[in-house]
């Protein structure tokens, strides 16, 4: 803005030099249409944001992410806690939702190696895709299906979003925002990652 500004004192002295009525007029009716218009994109802007790369307690004129996103009144801010909270606790459920499919598919390819196994009577160790180490142990190799695949790269690229921004709205530094991220982790932890695990107990007479 100062750019055009220089620019229309410049042409307006240049002209005066000159003598030259017909142009200071229009150059002057120029000025009289466009310098309002550039004031007031000015002033607009900045709008009175309130964003700092140090630690804040900004409440109200605080902004994230963009100048829309402006704190106005303490129950927007409020909803504003709240939301990042949500974030981060989708954030959680999307690692569990990508662990679970991980098992998911795991055990679906279980239950179609025994039943192979059991309807054709198949050794194992003859496979293409089986190695086996002895008698006792048997191994199969899974590979994940291109579908599969898909799916497991769709669920990682959405969590790895909402990480970024969780990060974005972290490097503003506000103490509300980072206490909201701490507190969403804390509840996405202990409602998503709830886990149930088998552990296998020996008998103390058992041969070691």
């Amino acid at each position: 803005m100062h750019i055009y500004l220089s620019f229309w004192q410049w042409m307006s002295d240049y002209l005066e030099e000159r003598w030259i009525p017909q142009y200071n007029i229009i150059v002057l009716r120029l000025q009289i249409t466009f310098l309002p218009i550039m004031d007031m994109d000015m002033g607009s802007t900045s709008n009175d944001c309130k964003v700092s790369m140090l630690w804040n307690w900004n409440t109200i004129d605080a902004c994230f992410l963009s100048s829309s996103w402006q704190i106005t009144s303490r129950g927007t801010f409020a909803v504003t806690c709240i939301g990042v909270v949500l974030l981060v606790v989708l954030m959680e459920f999307l690692r569990r939702i990508a662990k679970e499919y991980d098992n998911l598919i795991l055990r679906q390819f279980q239950r179609h190696v025994e039943a192979q196994s059991l309807l054709h009577k198949i050794e194992i160790e003859s496979s293409c895709c089986l190695t086996s180490s002895n008698a006792d142990k048997r191994v199969a190799i899974f590979r994940p299906t291109p579908l599969q695949q898909l799916t497991r790269a769709v669920i990682h690229a959405v969590g790895f979003g909402v990480g970024y921004i969780v990060m974005l709205l972290a490097m503003y530094f506000n103490g509300y925002i980072i206490i909201s991220i701490f507190i969403g982790a804390g509840i996405g932890k202990y409602v998503c990652d709830w886990t149930a695990t088998a552990v296998e107990i020996r008998s103390p007479d058992s041969c070691r």
